[in-house]
């Protein structure tokens, strides 16, 4: 199986280091338009395939996608990454044009491709992607609930003092300091919810600090983080892959689930050979539909803005 990540930078860089470590598919082509830089990264990742034991192959190219050619899946993470004080949403009038430019030459050689996005801001990418690459639905996914929730785990594991493995949650809704999600009556810890663990000020620090996770890595970093999110996207191409069937948040294509329509929002999915095969409907709590609804409300404003 062939993979394409477009955008060789921190990001792209991490999601191929990640696939081929993985060794599920046989090849992975890194596409950059900065001369040279994708093929300079891609030789810097095979020369660490026999210390670290794969097999895949990894290519970079200059902007030359007849060399994406039979991609099953591509991902896309390029674009201007977030500066401190930069919200996602600000993001939207450079990278538009950067990701409708990528999707038409991605489908152009690569018709029954699989595209995740990652370019941020990442609800209103994957909806341009959807209005512009005539691609079915189920073969379009924003990265963002899998990033979302890593992040939320990593928080309540912090605020239990416990392995991370003990613990279990989820993020949905947008990917967005201010539309997250945390479900933390969903939460658990080896199936015991985790409110039966964590004080109300524990359970508040734990969703304001997922709700924040980008942003607090941007101000300390200068940019945005990379290791998670390549993290995020080698499991969501290993689960379409491996035809592994994993229920994993990501932003989709709502058609009157969970009271939207004509919108990318992050909601649980079952991910498989064929992109999306299940959108998994859960009951939220008043609380948590209400907040829902307002982070639908957002994205669809930056939605508007879109010219396509």
């Amino acid at each position: 199986m062939k993979v394409t990540v477009v955008g060789a930078g921190a990001v792209g860089a991490s999601c191929a280091e990640y696939i081929a470590m993985k060794n599920f598919c046989s090849e992975v082509v890194l596409v950059d338009i900065k001369e040279g830089f994708a093929e300079g990264k891609a030789m810097d990742l095979m020369q660490t395939a026999s210390l670290n034991g794969f097999d895949t192959k990894i290519t970079g190219t200059t902007g030359d996608y007849s060399k994406t050619a039979g991609s099953h899946v591509a991902v896309i993470t390029s674009g201007i990454p977030r500066k401190p004080g930069m919200t996602r949403e600000e993001l939207i009038g450079i990278n538009a044009g950067i990701v409708k430019d990528v999707t038409a030459n991605l489908v152009k050689h690569s018709p029954e491709v699989i595209i995740i996005v990652v370019s941020n801001p990442m609800d209103t990418m994957a909806y341009l992607v959807h209005k512009t690459s005539g691609l079915p639905k189920h073969k379009i996914i924003g990265m963002g609930g899998a990033l979302d929730s890593a992040r939320f785990k990593y928080r309540m594991a912090e605020a239990l003092g416990s392995p991370i493995s003990d613990v279990d949650g989820m993020v949905i809704a947008a990917h967005s300091d201010t539309g997250m999600l945390p479900l933390l009556s969903k939460a658990t810890r080896n199936g015991v919810p985790v409110t039966e663990f964590l004080s109300d000020e524990q359970q508040k620090y734990v969703v304001e600090e997922t709700k924040v996770g980008g942003a607090t890595l941007t101000k300390l970093l200068g940019t945005s983080a990379w290791y998670a999110p390549g993290a995020a996207v080698s499991v969501m191409v290993q689960a379409i892959a491996c035809d592994q069937k994993k229920m994993i948040p990501c932003s989709l294509m709502l058609e009157g689930e969970y009271g939207q329509s004509d919108i990318c929002l992050g909601v649980p999915a079952i991910i498989g050979a064929n992109g999306v095969e299940q959108i998994v409907n859960i009951t939220l709590t008043a609380e948590e539909q209400a907040k829902f609804t307002e982070a639908a409300n957002a994205v669809r404003e930056i939605n508007g803005d879109l010219k396509y």
